[in-house]
Formats: C-alpha cells, sequence, structure tokens
C-alpha cells in the first residue's frame, strides 16, 4: 500500500492527458490569455484588502521597518515564484501546485496539498467576500444610501453581539458606553425580521458578490480577463493618485525611530503582510487557458510580483512617513492618514478603490478554486462530475458552481474572519511543497527541457554556511531569543510547562526540516534557491502560531479521511 500511496503521474502522461482532452467528449478549455493578462490576475490577486486594512497594524507593530519586511517576504515568494515558474514551464496545465506534487512526490502528497489549496481558495475568498460586503456597505452610507443591519451582518456576530450588550447592560453600562460594532450587532439582533422565532439576519452583499463573480467566471475566461483587466487598471490609477498626493505630505521625522519595536516587532507583521502577497500562485491555475502558458507564466508570475511588492514599499513608507506609526492600528489606515491631513475627500476615493480591489482579488481566487476541484476530478480523487467542461463556455462548469456555493454559504452565515490565518499556512505550505518539488526533480530531463529554469547555484557549502551562521548570529547578538527558545516558563512567569512549550512546536518544525535540508543540500549539491524558498517559506508558516497549525492539522485529518474512503480507490492510476 505505501507504494501505491506515492505513486506518481509522469510528466509525459500528464501533458499526454491534458493533449487528448481529459471528459469524454473532448471538451478542452479557451486559450486565450496573455502575458499582459497573467500579470493583471496576478496584481488583481496580489493588490486586495491587504493594502488597505492589514497594512496599518502592522506598521503599528514594526513601525517603518515594515517596509523591509515586504522586502523581506517578496523575496521569498520571489524564490517560490521561480519553482513555480519552472514547473509552470514543465507541466503547463490547470492543477498548479496539485499537480506539481504529483508528479515530484506522488498522489498521497498531492491530494494534502489539493485539499490544502481547496481551504486556501475558499476560506481566503469566504473573508475576501465579508470583507467586500464591509467596504461596499461602509461605501454606500459614506453617499447616504443605508443597508439594514440585518442584511449587512452574518448571524453568529449578530447573536453573539446581542449576547453580549445584554450583559453588558445588565452590568449597568449604557449603549453609549459600548463599542459601535456591538451596538450595530444589538441592533441588527433586536431588528431583524423573523420567521417564527427564528431571525433572519444575513450578510446579503457577500452573497451577491460571490454569485456575480462566479456568474463571470462560468460563462467564460475571456469575459473573467476583461473584468480582471479594467479593475487592475481602475485600482492601480487609484493607487498611484494615493502615492503621488501623499509624497507631499511626508514628514521624515516621522521615519525615526526605524524599527522602534525591534526585530521582534517587525515580525509580528508577518501574518499580515503574507495574506497581502497571497494570490499570485493562482495564476498558474489558469495554464490550459494560456495562448503559450510555457513562455507567459513564468513572464506573469515574475512581473506581478515585482510590480505589487514595489506598491508595497512605497506605500508602506508614504503611511509611516505622513503620521507616526503608533497611530496606524486602525482598519482603514490609508483612509485614516488623508484625514489627519486634511484631505477628506480622498477617503471616498480610497473606499471605492478598496470595493474594486477586493472584488478583483475574489474573481482570480475562484478561479483558482474551481481549476482546483476540476483537476483533481480528473484523476479521479474527486467525483467525475467536478470535470465536466461546459461545451459553450469552454469553463469547468460545475466546478464553479460548488466553488461558488462553498464560499457563498458560509460567507452569508458566519463570521469566519478568525480563521483567515488558515490561507496564509495554507499557501506557504503549497510554496514549500512546490520548492520541495524543484529539488527533487532537479536532475530530471523534463527541467533540462523546459523554457524557463530556476538558475542553479550549487548549495553544498553554501547552505550549511548559511545555516550555521545563522545560528552564530543568534546565540552571539540575540542570546535572550537562544535562551528563551530553551526556557519551559514565559518572561512573566505566568505559564511554563506544556502551555509554554506548544508555542514553541512550529519553530522545533522549522529546525528539524531546515537541518534536513542543510545536510540533503552537502550531501546531494541541492539547487539553492529551492532551497532558501523551502526554508524561508517555512520560517514563515513558523510564525503563524500554534492555534493556526492546529486548525490546519484538523483540515488536514479531514483531508486524509475522505482519501482513504474515495480517493484512493477511484484513483485513475489506482485503477491502471
Amino acid at each position: 500500500m505505501m507504494n501505491n500511496l506515492f505513486r506518481r503521474k509522469t510528466i509525459d502522461s500528464i501533458l499526454a492527458d491534458t493533449k487528448a482532452g481529459y471528459t469524454e467528449e473532448g471538451a478542452t478549455l479557451n486559450r486565450t490569455l496573455t502575458v499582459r493578462d497573467l500579470t493583471a490576475f496576478g496584481i488583481a490577486a496580489v493588490v486586495g484588502a491587504g493594502i488597505f486594512s492589514t497594512i496599518g497594524n502592522a506598521s503599528a507593530s514594526g513601525g517603518p521597518a515594515v517596509s523591509l519586511l515586504f522586502v523581506f517576504t517578496a523575496v521569498a515568494c520571489g524564490f517560490s515564484a521561480m519553482c513555480y515558474a519552472e514547473f509552470a514551464s514543465m507541466i503547463p496545465v490547470s492543477g498548479s501546485a496539485y499537480t506539481y506534487a504529483y508528479a515530484s512526490f506522488g498522489e498521497f502528497i498531492a491530494w494534502i496539498i489539493g485539499w490544502d489549496l481547496l481551504m486556501e481558495y475558499a476560506i481566503g475568498n469566504i473573508a475576501v467576500a465579508i470583507s467586500w460586503s464591509d467596504y461596499f456597505t461602509g461605501f454606500l452610507s459614506g453617499i447616504g444610501f443605508v443597508i439594514p443591519e440585518y442584511f449587512t451582518m452574518d448571524f453568529l456576530t449578530a447573536w453573539r453581539g446581542h449576547d453580549q450588550v445584554t450583559k453588558l447592560l445588565a452590568e449597568g453600562q449604557t449603549l453609549d458606553t459600548i463599542s459601535a460594532g456591538l451596538v450595530d450587532a444589538y441592533n441588527a439582533w433586536l431588528n431583524a425580521p423573523t420567521i417564527g422565532s427564528l431571525r433572519i439576519v444575513a450578510d446579503i452583499p457577500a452573497l451577491v458578490i460571490t454569485l456575480l463573480i462566479s456568474y463571470l467566471i462560468y460563462i467564460g475566461i475571456k469575459e473573467s480577463r476583461t473584468a480582471s483587466n479594467i479593475m487592475v487598471g481602475i485600482k492601480l490609477a487609484i493607487i498611484f493618485l494615493v502615492i503621488a498626493i501623499g509624497f507631499f505630505y511626508v514628514n521624515p521625522e516621522n521615519w525615526s525611530p526605524f524599527a522602534p519595536h525591534g526585530v521582534a516587532g517587525v515580525l509580528k507583521g508577518v501574518s499580515a503582510v503574507f495574506f497581502a502577497y497571497i494570490g499570485f500562485d493562482a495564476i498558474s491555475t489558469t495554464a490550459e487557458e494560456c495562448k503559450d502558458p510555457q513562455r507567459d507564466l513564468p513572464r506573469g508570475m515574475i512581473y506581478s510580483l515585482v510590480i505589487c511588492t514595489v506598491l508595497y514599499i512605497i506605500i508602506s513608507l508614504t503611511l509611516t512617513g505622513m503620521v507616526n506609526y503608533s497611530e496606524l492600528a486602525v482598519g482603514d489606515p490609508m483612509a485614516f492618514v488623508f484625514k489627519k491631513v486634511g484631505l477628506n475627500w480622498i477617503s471616498g476615493i480610497v473606499a471605492i478603490s478598496a470595493v474594486i480591489a477586493t472584488a478583483s482579488v475574489f474573481l482570480v481566487f475562484q478561479i483558482g478554486q474551481a481549476h482546483i476541484w476540476m483537476s483533481m476530478s480528473r484523476d479521479g480523487l474527486l467525483p467525475k462530475k467536478f470535470a465536466a467542461i461546459h461545451p459553450k463556455y469552454k469553463t469547468p462548469s460545475f466546478s464553479t458552481i460548488i466553488a461558488g456555493f462553498v464560499v457563498a454559504v458560509p460567507a452569508l452565515f458566519m463570521n469566519l474572519t478568525e480563521v483567515t490565518d488558515l490561507t496564509s499556512i495554507g499557501t506557504l505550505f503549497a510554496f514549500v511543497l512546490v520548492c520541495g518539488g524543484t529539488l527533487v526533480l532537479q536532475n530530471s530531463p523534463n527541467v533540462q527541457n523546459a523554457k524557463f529554469r530556476v538558475p542553479y547555484i550549487n548549495g553544498q557549502f553554501i547552505v550549511p554556511a548559511l545555516f550555521l551562521g545563522t545560528i552564530a548570529v543568534i546565540y552571539f547578538y540575540y542570546p535572550d531569543s537562544w535562551n528563551g527558545f530553551f526556557s519551559m516558563q514565559d518572561p512573566s512567569g505566568a505559564e511554563q510547562g506544556w502551555d509554554v512549550f506548544k508555542h514553541k512546536i512550529p519553530m522545533i518544525l522549522f529546525i528539524t526540516v531546515a537541518t534536513i535540508v542543510t545536510i540533503l543540500s552537502f550531501l546531494k549539491k541541492f539547487s539553492l534557491i529551492p532551497v532558501l524558498g523551502l526554508t524561508s517559506c517555512f520560517y514563515l508558516m513558523s510564525e503563524l502560531g500554534i492555534t493556526n497549525w492546529s486548525r490546519f492539522f484538523i483540515w488536514l485529518l479531514i483531508g486524509l479521511a475522505v482519501y482513504f474512503l474515495f480517493s484512493y480507490r477511484n484513483s485513475k492510476l489506482h485503477q491502471k
């Protein structure tokens, strides 16, 4: 059975299946995307809610030095992007990291990463739908059109808010002393229409955007491409306007101190900053809709990553230059800084841009999710229906409908914003496996013939030197961090034993993986860039905390149950 778990699809067989057409009718996807379209898709996915919201809290924690965190994260993503580009050049099909893992690690790991990608895109878009709803309703209220609270809020938030406010009122507080968010939830619950004893509270705007985007994807990639290009053009124009105006209000004194809370403060923003980069990998799911995927996919990934990194760095420096970093712990930092300097009218422009930017992220993520459902079905790991291609629109029709359903229902009734870090850890896990797959196949004949190759730099001595050098720097220059890692008691003394150790588990896993990769690099002369991509992304995973690791592990356990109950026996490789 162990051999069957790691059975691989050869690259030649993957390409042959794609050329022949996977469906019984031989229907294939419509090839229409160019490098410009792919770059726009990448920008559409990356420049989203992160640039309008999460960048504020990251700047408040790290100060102006958060701009360096964008550089570090971009470098980590850049290593992974090069590995994605090499795979896309070798295997220009829609499966993204799932298909790449099938060819390098085998079916079991491919299933894990496919299941992981479904979580990444689904939960990511649930959060995006809820975020879009907040931006949209905020924009409408700004122009005088107010939607009732019970139709702009999920059921759980309203129920919990009503429960909390009721307790606070019983303790003698008044509505004036309670936070506005809780009061809105309380009023939404009280004023909601009822059917019997059931109160009707639902986030209708989140449902509407899900239906609209899903319909757009359903009817064709050309329509999706056009919508993406328009939205990207508008939001880039607005961002350039904001930067140009903000430049004249920058006070260089606000950049000092540059890193007020040191390295630890900067690293607090890892999750938020990385969440702002999620999405460029979704480009690879459109491989079968590209005119020349082996040439254009690598270019589209690299171009979009470079453009977005430059924008993020400039915007982070602009925001921290306009006001003191300590004031940026707000949900709408870009609008906030312009209000501080008396330019209230720009807030309306920022609100419009946030609505457009969030919708474009939603579009690309939904395309990615539908294509992963389709790719896994083609290999027999999911029911056959998911691989259906619409005869007229040339899109994965059933998978698109399911992807919309998976996002629409939770976004309508549930508040899942607290699990958005699952999207980050899922994406990083995909990056780690793609980089690892590049190392596995670095001597494959298919790599030698690829149009894009990760430049080979022998890591035999460089990787061990970096590993030992990093340990030496931490030991001599950051003794508190070194000693704290081996201590079973937190500095305050409030926690000890298991309560302290469990938070060290992600870092222990990282150190273990880094040690193994270092040894293998020396023995097998691994290529340096994939090694740096694997270790940097695994390090970012270790910074996401034990809670997110626990949730991620539970999701994988559910996936393993599905695999052994259905996918293992129905796999096309198993049938062969």
